[in-house]
Protein backbone atom coordinates (compact mmCIF):
# COMPACT_ATOMS: atom_id res chain seq x y z
CA UNK A 1 0.00 0.00 0.00
CA UNK A 2 2.63 2.04 0.93
CA UNK A 3 4.55 1.58 -2.40
CA UNK A 4 1.82 2.43 -4.24
CA UNK A 5 1.07 5.53 -3.03
CA UNK A 6 5.10 6.50 -3.17
CA UNK A 7 4.39 5.93 -6.79
CA UNK A 8 1.74 8.03 -7.62
CA UNK A 9 3.57 10.61 -5.57
CA UNK A 10 6.40 10.02 -7.52
CA UNK A 11 3.83 9.94 -10.90
CA UNK A 12 2.94 13.17 -9.62
CA UNK A 13 6.73 15.30 -8.95
CA UNK A 14 7.67 13.66 -12.24
CA UNK A 15 4.36 15.27 -14.48
CA UNK A 16 5.13 18.32 -12.28
CA UNK A 17 8.58 18.43 -13.57
CA UNK A 18 7.31 18.16 -17.40
CA UNK A 19 5.57 21.26 -16.78
CA UNK A 20 7.96 23.13 -14.71
CA UNK A 21 10.72 22.43 -17.58
CA UNK A 22 8.38 23.49 -20.61
CA UNK A 23 7.47 26.65 -18.39
CA UNK A 24 11.14 27.16 -17.37
CA UNK A 25 11.82 27.14 -20.87
CA UNK A 26 9.91 30.44 -21.58
CA UNK A 27 10.99 31.85 -18.17
CA UNK A 28 14.58 31.30 -19.31
CA UNK A 29 14.66 32.47 -22.69
CA UNK A 30 12.27 35.74 -21.61
CA UNK A 31 14.60 36.92 -19.12
CA UNK A 32 17.59 36.22 -21.89
CA UNK A 33 15.28 38.53 -24.08
CA UNK A 34 15.18 40.92 -21.39
CA UNK A 35 11.21 40.95 -21.40
CA UNK A 36 9.06 41.61 -18.33
CA UNK A 37 7.40 38.25 -16.40
CA UNK A 38 4.74 39.16 -13.86
CA UNK A 39 3.94 35.40 -12.91
CA UNK A 40 6.34 32.18 -12.87
CA UNK A 41 3.40 29.75 -11.87
CA UNK A 42 3.58 25.80 -11.49
CA UNK A 43 0.08 24.32 -11.11
CA UNK A 44 -3.37 26.20 -11.68
CA UNK A 45 -6.33 26.82 -9.47
CA UNK A 46 -5.63 28.58 -5.50
CA UNK A 47 -2.33 29.63 -4.74
CA UNK A 48 -0.54 27.41 -1.78
CA UNK A 49 2.52 29.52 -1.62
CA UNK A 50 3.39 32.88 -4.05
CA UNK A 51 6.59 35.29 -3.13
CA UNK A 52 7.35 38.47 -4.61
CA UNK A 53 11.00 38.67 -6.03
CA UNK A 54 11.68 41.28 -8.61
CA UNK A 55 9.22 42.06 -10.82
CA UNK A 56 8.15 38.43 -10.62
CA UNK A 57 5.50 36.21 -8.27
CA UNK A 58 6.64 33.00 -7.89
CA UNK A 59 3.72 31.04 -6.82
CA UNK A 60 2.71 27.10 -6.63
CA UNK A 61 -0.79 26.52 -7.06
CA UNK A 62 -3.23 23.53 -5.93
CA UNK A 63 -3.63 21.31 -8.65
CA UNK A 64 -0.53 19.86 -10.57
CA UNK A 65 -2.09 19.78 -14.21
CA UNK A 66 -0.40 22.70 -15.70
CA UNK A 67 1.49 25.86 -15.55
CA UNK A 68 2.11 29.25 -17.03
CA UNK A 69 4.95 32.15 -17.72
CA UNK A 70 2.66 35.23 -17.72
CA UNK A 71 4.56 37.91 -19.80
CA UNK A 72 3.57 41.67 -20.06
CA UNK A 73 2.05 42.76 -23.13
CA UNK A 74 1.53 38.97 -24.43
CA UNK A 75 -1.80 38.75 -24.98
CA UNK A 76 -2.00 42.11 -25.51
CA UNK A 77 -1.11 45.80 -26.12
CA UNK A 78 1.74 47.44 -23.21
CA UNK A 79 3.50 50.55 -23.20
CA UNK A 80 6.20 48.76 -21.21
CA UNK A 81 9.53 49.21 -22.88
CA UNK A 82 10.07 45.03 -21.38
CA UNK A 83 6.56 43.73 -22.88
CA UNK A 84 6.89 40.67 -25.26
CA UNK A 85 5.58 42.75 -27.83
CA UNK A 86 8.58 45.18 -27.76
CA UNK A 87 11.16 42.39 -28.46
CA UNK A 88 12.03 41.86 -31.59
CA UNK A 89 10.54 39.09 -33.62
CA UNK A 90 13.39 36.57 -33.51
CA UNK A 91 13.58 36.92 -29.66
CA UNK A 92 9.80 36.44 -29.36
CA UNK A 93 10.27 33.25 -32.05
CA UNK A 94 12.89 31.95 -29.45
CA UNK A 95 10.91 32.36 -26.10
CA UNK A 96 7.71 30.92 -27.70
CA UNK A 97 10.00 27.97 -28.90
CA UNK A 98 11.67 27.28 -25.96
CA UNK A 99 8.84 25.42 -23.57
CA UNK A 100 8.50 22.47 -26.37
CA UNK A 101 12.16 22.47 -26.52
CA UNK A 102 12.95 22.09 -23.06
CA UNK A 103 10.41 19.33 -23.01
CA UNK A 104 11.77 17.53 -25.95
CA UNK A 105 15.30 17.79 -23.74
CA UNK A 106 13.91 16.32 -20.78
CA UNK A 107 12.22 13.29 -23.10
CA UNK A 108 16.14 12.75 -24.19
CA UNK A 109 17.21 12.82 -20.70
CA UNK A 110 13.98 10.39 -19.75
CA UNK A 111 15.24 8.27 -22.73
CA UNK A 112 18.88 7.91 -21.37
CA UNK A 113 17.79 6.73 -18.00
CA UNK A 114 16.07 3.87 -19.70
CA UNK A 115 18.41 2.63 -22.25
CA UNK A 116 21.42 2.82 -19.89
CA UNK A 117 20.05 0.08 -17.58
CA UNK A 118 19.53 -2.35 -20.36
CA UNK A 119 22.44 -4.66 -21.08
CA UNK A 120 21.45 -4.42 -24.90
CA UNK A 121 18.99 -3.26 -27.30
CA UNK A 122 17.17 -4.67 -30.08
CA UNK A 123 17.85 -3.94 -33.84
CA UNK A 124 15.22 -4.52 -36.46
CA UNK A 125 16.86 -8.00 -38.34
CA UNK A 126 15.20 -10.89 -37.41
CA UNK A 127 17.39 -13.65 -35.47
CA UNK A 128 14.97 -16.41 -34.99
CA UNK A 129 11.74 -17.77 -34.79
CA UNK A 130 9.06 -18.73 -31.53
CA UNK A 131 7.65 -22.35 -31.87
CA UNK A 132 5.12 -22.74 -34.35
CA UNK A 133 5.64 -18.80 -35.64
CA UNK A 134 2.88 -17.91 -38.07
CA UNK A 135 5.41 -15.40 -40.22
CA UNK A 136 7.62 -17.45 -40.73
CA UNK A 137 5.65 -19.46 -42.70
CA UNK A 138 4.55 -16.47 -44.64
CA UNK A 139 7.96 -15.41 -46.20
CA UNK A 140 9.65 -13.80 -43.15
CA UNK A 141 13.38 -15.36 -42.77
CA UNK A 142 16.14 -15.55 -40.22
CA UNK A 143 18.40 -12.33 -41.30
CA UNK A 144 15.81 -10.69 -42.94
CA UNK A 145 16.17 -6.76 -41.68
CA UNK A 146 12.92 -5.14 -41.89
CA UNK A 147 12.55 -1.40 -43.13
CA UNK A 148 8.68 -1.13 -43.51
CA UNK A 149 5.73 -2.80 -42.40
CA UNK A 150 2.47 -1.93 -43.77
CA UNK A 151 4.14 1.17 -45.57
CA UNK A 152 5.42 2.56 -42.16
CA UNK A 153 8.85 2.93 -41.93
CA UNK A 154 10.99 0.75 -39.79
CA UNK A 155 13.76 2.29 -37.99
CA UNK A 156 13.86 0.74 -34.47
CA UNK A 157 12.41 -2.23 -32.90
CA UNK A 158 9.49 0.47 -31.61
CA UNK A 159 8.57 1.19 -34.84
CA UNK A 160 7.68 -2.57 -35.33
CA UNK A 161 5.90 -2.91 -32.09
CA UNK A 162 3.62 0.41 -33.56
CA UNK A 163 2.91 -0.94 -36.74
CA UNK A 164 1.12 -4.32 -35.37
CA UNK A 165 -0.46 -2.42 -33.08
CA UNK A 166 -2.28 -0.48 -35.63
CA UNK A 167 -2.91 -3.37 -37.70
CA UNK A 168 -6.27 -4.73 -38.04
CA UNK A 169 -6.43 -7.07 -40.07
CA UNK A 170 -4.04 -9.53 -39.22
CA UNK A 171 -2.29 -9.52 -42.22
CA UNK A 172 0.73 -7.39 -42.90
CA UNK A 173 3.22 -6.20 -45.89
CA UNK A 174 6.55 -6.43 -44.51
CA UNK A 175 9.34 -4.93 -46.92
CA UNK A 176 12.72 -6.23 -45.89
CA UNK A 177 16.98 -6.65 -46.72
CA UNK A 178 17.80 -9.92 -47.81
CA UNK A 179 21.22 -10.91 -48.95
CA UNK A 180 21.73 -7.32 -49.70
CA UNK A 181 18.41 -7.16 -51.94
CA UNK A 182 15.30 -5.22 -51.12
CA UNK A 183 11.84 -7.55 -51.13
CA UNK A 184 8.43 -7.12 -50.89
CA UNK A 185 6.25 -9.77 -48.46
CA UNK A 186 2.45 -9.03 -49.01
CA UNK A 187 -0.15 -11.01 -47.09
CA UNK A 188 2.07 -12.19 -44.31
CA UNK A 189 -0.39 -13.66 -41.84
CA UNK A 190 0.60 -12.37 -38.01
CA UNK A 191 0.41 -14.27 -34.88
CA UNK A 192 -2.86 -13.17 -32.33
CA UNK A 193 -3.99 -14.42 -29.22
CA UNK A 194 -6.72 -12.98 -27.01
CA UNK A 195 -6.04 -10.13 -24.39
CA UNK A 196 -8.06 -10.18 -20.71
CA UNK A 197 -10.78 -8.73 -22.17
CA UNK A 198 -11.50 -11.02 -24.98
CA UNK A 199 -10.24 -9.00 -27.88
CA UNK A 200 -7.89 -10.52 -30.21
CA UNK A 201 -4.71 -9.06 -30.36
CA UNK A 202 -1.53 -8.72 -32.54
CA UNK A 203 1.82 -10.36 -31.12
CA UNK A 204 5.56 -10.57 -32.60
CA UNK A 205 6.15 -13.87 -33.23
CA UNK A 206 10.02 -13.27 -34.02
CA UNK A 207 12.92 -12.04 -32.23
CA UNK A 208 15.41 -9.06 -33.18
CA UNK A 209 19.03 -9.61 -33.06
CA UNK A 210 20.62 -8.13 -30.57
CA UNK A 211 22.42 -4.52 -30.48
CA UNK A 212 25.69 -4.39 -27.64
CA UNK A 213 25.63 -1.60 -25.66
CA UNK A 214 28.47 0.79 -25.40
CA UNK A 215 28.07 5.10 -24.88
CA UNK A 216 27.84 5.49 -29.07
CA UNK A 217 24.89 2.59 -29.32
CA UNK A 218 23.29 4.23 -26.11
CA UNK A 219 23.09 7.71 -27.91
CA UNK A 220 22.10 6.39 -31.37
CA UNK A 221 19.51 4.42 -30.24
CA UNK A 222 18.35 7.30 -27.74
CA UNK A 223 17.79 9.54 -30.82
CA UNK A 224 15.92 7.14 -33.05
CA UNK A 225 14.08 6.06 -30.01
CA UNK A 226 13.25 9.75 -29.96
CA UNK A 227 12.62 9.93 -33.65
CA UNK A 228 10.37 6.83 -33.43
CA UNK A 229 8.25 8.53 -30.93
CA UNK A 230 7.83 11.43 -32.82
CA UNK A 231 7.15 9.65 -36.22
CA UNK A 232 4.05 7.90 -33.68
CA UNK A 233 2.74 11.29 -32.82
CA UNK A 234 2.05 12.40 -36.38
CA UNK A 235 1.16 8.60 -37.28
CA UNK A 236 -1.48 8.91 -35.00
CA UNK A 237 -2.88 12.14 -35.42
CA UNK A 238 -3.20 11.30 -39.41
CA UNK A 239 -4.87 8.23 -38.22
CA UNK A 240 -7.42 10.27 -36.20
CA UNK A 241 -8.29 12.69 -39.20
CA UNK A 242 -8.76 9.46 -41.72
CA UNK A 243 -10.61 7.56 -38.40
CA UNK A 244 -8.21 4.66 -39.07
CA UNK A 245 -7.61 5.41 -35.45
CA UNK A 246 -10.24 5.91 -32.78
CA UNK A 247 -11.14 8.36 -30.39
CA UNK A 248 -11.21 6.09 -27.39
CA UNK A 249 -7.67 5.40 -27.96
CA UNK A 250 -6.66 9.13 -26.82
CA UNK A 251 -6.08 9.84 -23.81
CA UNK A 252 -6.39 13.46 -21.70
CA UNK A 253 -4.81 13.99 -17.97
CA UNK A 254 -6.90 11.70 -16.43
CA UNK A 255 -6.56 8.76 -18.87
CA UNK A 256 -2.37 9.31 -18.26
CA UNK A 257 -3.10 8.98 -14.91
CA UNK A 258 -4.88 5.77 -15.14
CA UNK A 259 -1.99 4.55 -17.75
CA UNK A 260 0.69 5.75 -15.68
CA UNK A 261 -1.05 3.72 -12.33
CA UNK A 262 -1.44 0.41 -14.49
CA UNK A 263 2.05 0.46 -16.15
CA UNK A 264 3.35 1.32 -12.19
CA UNK A 265 1.41 -1.81 -11.49
CA UNK A 266 2.39 -4.21 -13.84
CA UNK A 267 6.32 -2.87 -13.18
CA UNK A 268 5.80 -3.75 -9.06
CA UNK A 269 5.06 -7.08 -10.03
CA UNK A 270 8.87 -7.70 -11.20
CA UNK A 271 10.23 -4.72 -8.45
CA UNK A 272 10.13 -1.55 -7.29
CA UNK A 273 12.74 -0.09 -9.92
CA UNK A 274 10.74 -1.69 -13.01
CA UNK A 275 7.56 0.03 -11.67
CA UNK A 276 9.38 3.48 -11.39
CA UNK A 277 10.70 2.89 -14.93
CA UNK A 278 7.64 2.19 -16.51
CA UNK A 279 7.06 5.61 -14.82
CA UNK A 280 9.75 6.95 -16.25
CA UNK A 281 8.70 5.83 -19.64
CA UNK A 282 5.19 6.92 -19.66
CA UNK A 283 6.42 10.41 -19.01
CA UNK A 284 8.85 10.43 -21.79
CA UNK A 285 6.51 10.16 -23.76
CA UNK A 286 4.12 12.53 -22.52
CA UNK A 287 6.86 15.20 -21.91
CA UNK A 288 7.58 14.04 -25.99
CA UNK A 289 4.00 14.42 -26.79
CA UNK A 290 3.65 17.71 -25.30
CA UNK A 291 6.93 19.54 -27.02
CA UNK A 292 5.68 18.13 -30.38
CA UNK A 293 2.01 18.91 -29.71
CA UNK A 294 3.14 22.37 -28.96
CA UNK A 295 4.82 23.02 -31.62
CA UNK A 296 2.44 22.09 -34.45
CA UNK A 297 0.78 25.45 -35.82
CA UNK A 298 -2.84 25.51 -34.01
CA UNK A 299 -4.41 28.31 -32.33
CA UNK A 300 -4.00 28.91 -28.51
CA UNK A 301 -0.79 26.34 -28.75
CA UNK A 302 2.81 27.61 -28.99
CA UNK A 303 2.65 26.90 -32.65
CA UNK A 304 0.12 29.04 -33.57
CA UNK A 305 2.13 31.19 -32.17
CA UNK A 306 4.99 30.85 -33.75
CA UNK A 307 2.95 30.32 -37.00
CA UNK A 308 2.22 34.28 -36.37
CA UNK A 309 5.60 35.29 -35.58
CA UNK A 310 6.96 33.27 -38.69
CA UNK A 311 4.45 34.67 -40.75
CA UNK A 312 5.53 38.50 -38.95
CA UNK A 313 9.04 37.87 -39.73
CA UNK A 314 8.14 37.19 -43.56
CA UNK A 315 6.17 40.36 -44.14
CA UNK A 316 8.09 42.36 -42.11
CA UNK A 317 4.79 43.70 -39.79
CA UNK A 318 2.83 41.36 -37.28
CA UNK A 319 -1.03 40.58 -37.69
CA UNK A 320 -3.56 42.78 -36.41
CA UNK A 321 -3.31 41.99 -32.47
CA UNK A 322 -7.08 41.92 -32.52
CA UNK A 323 -7.26 39.48 -35.37
CA UNK A 324 -4.62 37.29 -33.84
CA UNK A 325 -6.53 37.25 -30.43
CA UNK A 326 -9.52 36.16 -31.60
CA UNK A 327 -7.73 33.19 -33.38
CA UNK A 328 -5.99 32.12 -30.17
CA UNK A 329 -9.19 32.61 -28.31
CA UNK A 330 -11.17 30.71 -30.47
CA UNK A 331 -8.28 27.52 -30.50
CA UNK A 332 -8.07 27.83 -26.55
CA UNK A 333 -12.01 27.67 -26.11
CA UNK A 334 -11.92 24.76 -28.54
CA UNK A 335 -9.22 22.85 -27.00
CA UNK A 336 -10.97 23.13 -23.64
CA UNK A 337 -13.67 21.58 -24.91
CA UNK A 338 -12.01 18.73 -26.63
CA UNK A 339 -9.38 18.02 -23.19
CA UNK A 340 -12.95 18.21 -21.35
CA UNK A 341 -14.60 15.80 -24.33
CA UNK A 342 -11.08 13.52 -23.63
CA UNK A 343 -11.60 13.79 -19.75
CA UNK A 344 -14.97 12.75 -19.86
CA UNK A 345 -14.44 9.98 -22.21
CA UNK A 346 -11.33 8.69 -20.17
CA UNK A 347 -13.80 8.50 -16.67
CA UNK A 348 -16.30 6.49 -18.88
CA UNK A 349 -13.41 3.72 -19.63
CA UNK A 350 -12.27 3.86 -16.42
CA UNK A 351 -15.77 3.40 -14.38
CA UNK A 352 -17.72 1.29 -17.07
CA UNK A 353 -14.89 -0.28 -19.63
CA UNK A 354 -15.69 1.89 -22.15
CA UNK A 355 -15.90 4.97 -23.84
CA UNK A 356 -18.34 6.96 -26.49
CA UNK A 357 -16.94 5.22 -29.07
CA UNK A 358 -17.87 1.73 -27.54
Amino acid sequence: MFVSFLLIVISVLLFSLIIFVHELGHFMTARYAGIKVNEFAIGMGPVIFKKQKGETVYSLRLFPIGGYCAMEGEDGESDDANAFGKKSVYKRILVVAAGAIMNIILAFVFMVIILTQRSEFASTTIGSFADDAVTSQYGLQVGDKILSVDGYGVSTYTDIGFALAVNSDFNATFVVERNGEKLTLTDVKLATRENESGKTVIVRDFFLNPIEKNFLTVISQTFKEMFSNVKMVYATLFGLITGTISLNEVSGPVGMVSVISDAAAKGLEVDFVAALNNIIRMLMVLSLNLGIFNLLPLPALDGGRLAFLILEAIKGKPVSPKYEGLIHTVGFVLLILFMLFISINDVLKMVWGRGLFG
